[in-house]
């Protein structure tokens, strides 16, 4: 069954590096943050641990009694808390499936039974139960691989964090999870958020390498097989240094280069592929996963804030502050001169419930909170804004704002600053008003 998976063709060395340093928090029981750029290889990577029988082996034994669940939260977006757990319990069951392990009987019946009665607790109760079942009485080690959780950040709740540790303290080191993102968690969500289940991924972190030369291989050679055509050494090379490694950058060069029956000399190669919408997309993708703030200290080549210039190097983007991806430095640039990363006017629009700068929906990258705190906002530009109305905007779900701090504001505003600010030590929208409060400019 797993041989029907694309990643079960791959060789088991394939992100060899990557997956051993997730493996050692996953032996150990705790669960994990994969972080990287769009395009270089998380979506891979989990499903290597999920459908390839040689990596597992590779890395865990060939009697490892880890089973691995892929869940991909792109398919959860905008979704409440008991479709999400309805969709873990579900992806679970058919993972057992997938592999024709005996437990998926028991499991798919509890998960059918659950769904009858179409209540989130009792759904909540059998799911405990499959848990229980599974690494209590059947030994085995669950693990959750959530492939771009980023997309799910602006609903998730802290519920679904209360949930996760429910489910952890029952199974104990028999229950993990590895959250696929563009950034940690810590930066994307606000501390309240993530409190229940915080300590299990504090500090455990797996940076993504932009290159992996035995998928290169992989992924290259698959294709002038399928295609029947070859690419040559000399142009396959140049493919890698103009993208840096990037697997999906890649993989549109060779892919569009072999449908080619002219193919332009290494030389002019990086115009050619710079040129290919299929490429300015990926490149455009990248630049969408960064802050203003980033984005404006690459256009301009200037980096004040040391720990924006710490994180596009950790990430592989730079390096002695030169951008490590030719073809995304020369798109980057292109879009500079045509007034790209200019201040763009912040809008909400209240028919689709987003909010957006310039081309960009800002909505998607903001927490449940920044987003009504950036709304609020809009609805007041200009005046001057107190704290207190701001507590009441941001926090009006709980039953009482009495324990809400000025930290857990200046936090908030902090964080907000972070995602629609070009510069946070000069911010140009959210200022503000020394002794009175805030104030916004769209």
């Amino acid at each position: 069954m797993e041989q029907e998976h694309f990643e079960a063709l791959y060789p088991d060395t394939a992100r060899f590096s990557d997956i051993e340093k997730l493996a050692s928090f996953i032996k150990s029981g705790t669960s994990a943050q994969l972080i990287s750029i769009p395009g270089a290889g998380r979506s891979t990577v989990l499903g290597l641990l999920a459908n390839n029988p040689k990596v597992r082996i590779k890395h865990f034994g060939k009697n490892s009694n880890i089973h691995f669940v892929l869940v991909n939260f792109a398919e959860v977006r905008k979704r409440p808390l008991f479709d999400t757990m309805k969709f873990l319990f579900l992806s679970m069951s058919d993972s057992l499936r997938a592999r024709k392990m005996e437990e998926y009987g028991k499991i798919n019946s509890l998960f059918r039974e659950s769904l009858g009665f179409k209540d989130e607790l009792v759904l909540f109760q059998a799911f405990k139960e499959a848990i229980d079942y599974l690494t209590l009485e059947k030994k085995q080690q669950i693990v959750f691989l959530f492939d771009r959780f980023e997309e799910y950040v602006p609903d998730v709740t802290s519920a679904f964090f209360t949930n996760l540790r429910t489910l952890r303290t029952r199974a104990k080191y028999q229950f993990s999870v590895v959250f696929s993102l563009n950034r940690s968690l810590e930066t994307l969500l606000e501390p309240i958020l993530l409190s229940d289940f915080y300590e299990f991924i504090a500090g455990h972190y797996v940076y993504l390498n932009l290159q992996d030369s035995v998928t290169t291989e992989f992924r290259v050679s698959y294709l002038e097989r399928i295609t029947k055509r070859k690419i040559s050494p000399v142009l396959l090379s140049e493919i890698v240094k103009e993208t840096g490694g990037v697997g999906r950058l890649i993989k549109l060069s060779v892919e569009i280069l072999l449908s080619e029956k002219q193919k332009p000399d290494a030389k002019n190669l990086s115009s050619y592929l710079i040129s290919q919408k299929l490429i300015q997309s990926a490149l455009s993708e990248i630049c969408s996963s960064l802050l203003p703030s980033e984005q404006s200290c690459l256009i301009r080549n200037k980096f004040e804030d040391k720990s924006i210039e710490d994180y596009l190097e950790t990430v592989g983007l730079l390096k002695n502050r030169k951008i490590e991806i030719p073809l995304f430095d020369k798109h980057i640039k292109a879009h500079a001169s045509a007034g790209w990363g200019d201040t763009k006017k912040i809008v909400y629009d209240e028919s689709s419930n987003t909010i957006k700068s310039g081309d960009v929906i800002l909505s998607d990258q903001l927490t449940s909170s920044e987003f009504r705190l950036l709304r609020f906002l809009l609805q007041n530009t200009e005046r001057i804004i107190e704290r207190n109305e701001i507590i009441s905007a941001t926090w009006s779900d709980l039953k009482s704002t009495a324990g809400i701090t000025d930290q857990a504001v200046d936090q908030l505003i902090f964080r907000l600053r972070r995602k629609i600010e070009e510069n946070t030590n000069n911010p140009k929208h959210l200022l503000t008003v020394k002794g009175r409060g805030f104030r916004f400019i769209a």
